[in-house]
């Protein structure tokens, strides 16, 4: 099925083989319970789906970051490059984890968020610097490891870089917003790339930096 705007047919049920119909099946039955978003392109190469879904699955679910600040690093990455869908969907996740419409906002609009989690502001920066510069500060990287374990860090770098291949992917394929619109009055590059602000000694809002604890 071809969908205007869309650059790949979009399958139903009834247009995939036996092998895309476990997958889809597999998907629809696990935590997702719906085929959105990238895996409608993945499924077109079925063993590409097969393993996108699984890692994305422990991703989204199963790391040991609560969703609150999973949703947080996810929104960044949709952020970072305009992805209308992505953004869609973990703004909604992001609000029902807890984080709030304040902050959810003012990353839409490509502002800097005020954190009164010390978590969050944390996860933030670790996101911010690794979409906008491709590195992670000393003290950004420290304070996630202090706070999440370095198994912790690895996992939230994952996700980071899983959810920039989701971000690219709708991007590529030319996937809208579920109505149609985009939340961005800019497109992917225009972001601009602001340099870091000061952390604490614990990886938390420095003496230095007072608009950063602003309570949302």
């Amino acid at each position: 099925m071809r969908v205007s705007g869309i650059r790949i047919p979009l399958l139903d049920t009834t247009e995939m083989s036996s092998e895309q119909l476990l997958i889809h099946d597999e998907i629809v039955e696990g935590r997702r319970g719906r085929l959105v978003g990238p895996l409608r392109a993945a499924i077109l190469v079925p063993e590409l789906a097969r393993h996108w879904s699984r890692m994305g699955e422990f991703l989204r679910y199963g790391t040991r970051l609560p969703s609150r600040y999973t949703e947080l690093a996810i929104l960044v990455v949709g952020r970072r490059w305009a992805a209308a869908l992505e953004w869609a969907i973990h703004a909604e996740a992001a609000q029902a984890a807890g984080l709030s419409v304040v902050t959810i906002e003012t990353i839409r609009t490509g502002g800097r968020p005020s954190f009164s989690d010390p978590a969050e502001l944390e996860v933030y920066e670790f996101a911010r610097s690794l979409q906008q510069t491709g590195r992670v500060p000393d003290d950004e990287y420290a304070a996630i490891e202090a706070r999440w374990s370095i198994e912790g860090a690895v996992e939230l770098t994952a996700v980071i870089g899983y959810y920039t291949m989701v971000a690219i992917t709708l991007n590529a394929h030319r996937f809208p917003a579920p109505d149609g619109s985009t939340p961005f009055a800019d497109e992917p590059g225009h972001l601009e790339v602001l340099p870091a602000l000061p952390m604490g000694e614990a990886g938390g809002p420095s003496e230095a930096s007072p608009e950063r604890t602003v309570s949302n």
